[in-house]
């Protein structure tokens, strides 16, 4: 076995006698270790047995060290301690190079994959690690930063606003080129595409139609579970989907989706990036986070210009 190489008993009992002699308690030690206190007194015994002697001696109230547990453990305890610091500093060598983002599919789809590529190609050192995620997170995230629609409800986060988008309606060309110039009510009696989302954030096709005062009849249509799916649909003739605005300006610019004018209403959320304190983030993490502000912000200047 490896350890014989070293000469050293099993890692096992090492770590079971570090933790009894630091708490000087076998149940404390074991509470840290996850095990039973029999688990650790087993532990310590074959430590004992391995080495031949003596190492606690068993009192009424607990445990005091023998001299040869004494120096057993100041020789563990700053060995353990001078490992932990390598581990520590191959760990933040490593994290010093890698972020990680997230976003709802819509914004990946439509925004956040393309703009990796083109920090990639910025910062081929960076890795850039990204999770799509369409579902309420709780605990611990599993991102750095994370782009989204709406302020997340855990006020730990550091949130900054990047815009504010208009919600359109959106289908093919020629569907847009039919609807063109039409009222609200010739637009109520199309084919409509319902998104079904769990978030209660994203506005429906009724709360659009109220926002802009019309409160006539509309259609029922497709309803769908995804984003994508609906676009996907709208691209396809086969149906009106609402839109961002500003998020689906590339394939309005591509001719593979269409905007249906002039009706646009005011989204009733903002924009967010969405990230850990910045202490706890990497430099790889902070550098991520300022090129995509800068670069939102130019795309703003960009746009305001035009």
């Amino acid at each position: 076995m490896a350890r014989r190489y070293y000469n050293l008993p099993p890692l096992t009992t090492l770590a079971a006698f570090e933790a009894a002699a630091r708490h000087l308690s076998f149940k404390d030690a074991a509470q840290e270790l996850s095990v039973t206190p029999g688990a650790v007194s087993h532990q310590i015994k074959a430590l004992e047995g391995e080495l031949g002697a003596t190492l606690f001696r068993r009192m009424h109230r607990g445990v005091v060290l023998t001299e040869e547990g004494e120096t057993l453990f100041n020789t563990l305890s700053s060995s353990f301690m001078r490992i932990s610091n390598v581990l520590q500093t191959v760990r933040e060598a490593r994290s010093r190079n890698v972020a990680t983002i997230g976003s709802t599919s819509a914004v990946s789809n439509l925004y956040l994959s393309r703009a990796m590529i083109r920090f990639w190609r910025e910062y081929p050192d960076i890795q850039v690690n990204q999770v799509v995620q369409d579902y309420a997170q709780t605990g611990v995230q599993e991102w750095d930063i994370f782009l989204r629609y709406g302020r997340d409800a855990d006020d730990r986060l550091t949130h900054t606003k990047l815009y504010t988008d208009n919600l359109v309606p959106v289908g093919d060309e020629a569907t847009a080129a039919l609807l063109k110039g039409g009222d609200l009510e010739k637009l109520a009696q199309q084919r409509l595409i319902y998104l079904e989302s769990s978030d209660k954030s994203w506005t429906t096709w009724a709360e659009w139609f109220r926002g802009l005062g019309y409160t006539g009849p509309i259609t029922t249509g497709l309803r769908v579970n995804n984003y994508a799916v609906a676009l996907q649909a709208a691209r396809e003739g086969a149906g009106i989907a609402l839109g961002w605005q500003r998020l689906l300006l590339p394939l309005f610019r591509a001719g593979k989706l269409a905007q249906i004018e002039p009706h646009k209403l005011g989204a009733p959320h903002s924009f967010y990036l969405v990230n850990r304190p910045s202490e706890d983030l990497s430099e790889a993490a902070k550098l991520l986070r300022n090129w995509i502000l800068r670069e939102i912000t130019n795309t703003s200047h960009e746009l305001n210009s035009r």
